[in-house]
């Protein structure tokens, strides 16, 4: 993979995008932006009063930030759960970034998260099994590679970076 496409980390809230994300930045030497983060500082608001205006409020501010950070160079992101709701964003991600699904069991996420801490998840538990079952294709349709979190971190990241190895 040339050092300057980005590394695109798409799936569930959850899922470890974030922790996966910022172990393989640091592997690699590259910087980490959590899309999430990129949104608040952006926008002047939280993802909860964002949403709190609307869903579309808070999807068109990950529009902008997705734009954002697809003009960077060499960087590792971790998006939102649900950026693949507007295709636009993988559109313009995939213009200078490989996207990687980083797909975990429903059963694992609802195991070890606090779901009243997550806009989308504050419903419970069956909120992530719905999500996952209305989400699952979307996320498979938009990645360029889909890699399991069911194993060690250090498992995922080697994965990670056979992956990216072999990307010309």
């Amino acid at each position: 993979m040339n050092d300057k496409q980005n590394i695109i980390i798409i799936g569930m809230p959850g899922c470890g995008k974030s922790t996966l994300g910022k172990a393989l930045a640091s592997r690699l030497g590259r910087p980490f932006y959590d899309a999430d983060d990129v949104i608040v500082q952006q926008e002047g608001k939280t993802i909860p009063e964002l949403f709190a205006i609307s869903e579309d409020c808070f999807r068109d501010a990950e529009v902008r930030a997705s734009r954002f950070l697809a003009d960077k160079k060499g960087i590792v992101v971790a998006c939102g759960g649900g950026v693949i709701k507007r295709q636009e964003n993988i559109a313009i991600f995939k213009k200078t970034g490989t996207v990687f699904f980083l797909d975990r069991s429903p059963d694992d996420i609802v195991s070890d998260v606090d779901v009243s801490v997550r806009p989308l998840l504050k419903d419970g538990r069956q909120k992530v099994y719905n999500l996952y079952k209305e989400r699952i294709g979307l996320y498979r349709d938009a990645a360029d590679y889909c890699i399991d979190n069911n194993k060690d971190i250090e498992d995922v990241l080697d994965e990670f970076e056979i992956l990216i190895g072999n990307i010309r």
